[in-house]
């Protein structure tokens, strides 16, 4: 079923079955669907139309969900826009992505009509627009920190979007009694696809939490009685951490997911042995709609690993030539699949060397264990992930060197308890030049979003090189955790 069909469908086959809720509201079918129509009339009456994009800059609720489904019922496509950004980063997205309109819960300055929830719903239009579904159209273009300096858009239609939930949806054996909590971030594709469009899918419901606190997290779980949820890492970590005495009712979860970051055996066992909640952990990139590969539910379930290659799709390990590695021998992780994206939005060059002869170059490092089941040995190039989300640092450098003071600069990531990883940075002045870390940090955090930002930032006279001349980022990590002199 095309996805811009699925609200009437679901009012159609039992308009009185919850569907989607939030903090504030809870919606059943009809009254979901009801607000789809109204919001895809109003955005028909803003001028959006098939190819269009619509982008949505909102916090975890349904107003996100209903403008989803609303721009597709429309043959558009949506760009979600992530709330911590700031307004330059707001401005870049929208401006790539040649949004038509901005659906906002605050003003913003994105240079065209902006929308609130509210606005969406406000009134019952007699236009009842839909066009006609077409599995070729742009569906969503999210956006990946990107390793050039800017942020690329994942161009997804809804032929990857069907793919991913169906193969998500066997793989977890999801039915009409499969309840999401969903707590991961609605501009990402594990939220949008994992917790909220696969369960809607084949007739369950999806709960949409707003702010995570580890406190409260166990108190929601409960009261909603959902039946899976997805988180990362961190997440796990703070959940495992909580006080001995908490011991909530969990008998309603069939099993959890983790993704996003590598967890360790030791974080999975703690997680799984305190809650009885079976922890399976998984792989995925945005460019290939969300994942790869998972642990089976039914079969074993080996930490340390992510797991074997989802139905559908086809994974390799090659050299550097492109050519299959030996059985049990590291290479790189390539993936081949309907799941695989259409390309980076007004980027051929990165597109084609990204996605060669329909395979997607990950640029992670991997090998197969004896049973298939996929173990990552490396990182992609020098990505950082903390708590769960990709920071790329070129990003953070691009930034830096529009100070005139700065001669190099360089990021690498630091370990950390609570997020795995952190942003640390090292700059060097040009002759003469003065310029704090303080001063440095106050440009780059009105430039970036918070989660971003440089925890340390050092200033040295030179950046050690290496042999031919480049910034030695592996001498710089073993800086940070080499003993101090005497």
């Amino acid at each position: 079923m095309h996805l811009a069909e699925l609200p009437d469908y679901r009012s159609r086959q039992n308009p009185d079955a919850p569907c989607v809720a939030d903090d504030d509201v809870d919606m059943n079918n009809a009254q979901f669907a009801d607000a789809v129509q109204r919001a895809a009339d109003t955005l028909a009456a803003h001028g959006v139309g098939p190819g269009d994009v619509v982008a949505v800059k909102l916090p975890n609720n349904a107003s996100l969900v209903v403008s989803l489904f609303a721009a597709w019922r429309l043959g558009a496509a949506v760009t979600p826009i992530n709330p911590a950004l700031v307004a330059a980063e707001v401005a870049y997205q929208g401006s790539d992505a040649a949004a038509k309109v901005l659906i906002a819960d605050q003003h913003a300055d994105f240079g065209v009509t902006v929308l609130s929830p509210a606005d969406l719903i406000a009134e019952q239009l007699d236009a009842h627009t839909m066009a006609e579904p077409s599995d070729d159209a742009l569906a969503l273009l999210i956006y990946t920190s990107g390793t050039t300096g800017r942020p690329k858009g994942v161009m997804l239609d809804h032929t990857n979007l069907n793919a991913m939930c169906g193969m998500v949806i066997d793989a977890f054996h999801l039915n009409e009694d499969d309840h999401s909590l969903l707590i991961l971030p609605l501009f990402h594709v594990n939220g949008i696809v994992v917790s909220t469009l696969s369960p809607l899918l084949v007739g369950g419901r999806a709960t949409i939490a707003g702010r995570f606190s580890a406190k409260t997290f166990f108190d929601r779980l409960e009261q909603s009685r959902a039946t899976y949820f997805s988180a990362v890492p961190t997440i796990y970590t703070m959940l495992a951490d909580l006080p001995p005495a908490l011991a909530p009712d969990t008998s309603a979860v069939r099993f959890a997911v983790c993704g996003a970051a590598p967890a360790s055996v030791e974080l999975l066992e703690k997680f799984e042995s305190r809650y009885g909640i079976p922890l399976v952990e998984g792989y995925g990139l945005s460019e290939g709609t969300c994942a790869s590969t998972i642990n089976p539910l039914d079969g074993p379930r080996k930490p340390g690993t992510v797991g074997l290659p989802l139905s559908g799709q086809t994974i390799r390990i090659i050299d550097h030539d492109g050519n299959p590695v030996a059985d049990g021998e590291a290479g790189e992780v390539v993936i081949a699949g309907p799941n695989v994206m259409r390309g980076y939005l007004n980027r051929p060059e990165d597109t084609a060397s990204t996605v060669i002869d329909g395979w997607l170059h990950t640029g992670d490092i991997g090998r197969f264990d004896d049973d298939g089941y996929l173990m990552l040995v490396d990182r992609a190039k020098d990505m950082i992930i903390r708590g769960g989300e990709n920071i790329y640092p070129k990003e953070i450098e691009s930034v830096v060197y529009q100070l005139s003071e700065v001669a190099e600069a360089a990021v690498v990531g630091r370990s950390s308890a609570t997020y795995g990883e952190e942003p640390v940075l090292f700059v060097a002045l040009n002759s003469g030049a003065v310029l704090t870390a303080d001063q440095i940090f106050q440009y780059v955090q009105l430039n970036m979003s918070k989660y971003k930002l440089p925890v340390q930032i050092t200033v040295l006279d030179a950046l050690p090189k290496n042999a031919v001349g480049k910034l030695d980022k592996p001498s710089l990590r073993r800086s940070l955790t080499a003993p101090a002199s005497a």
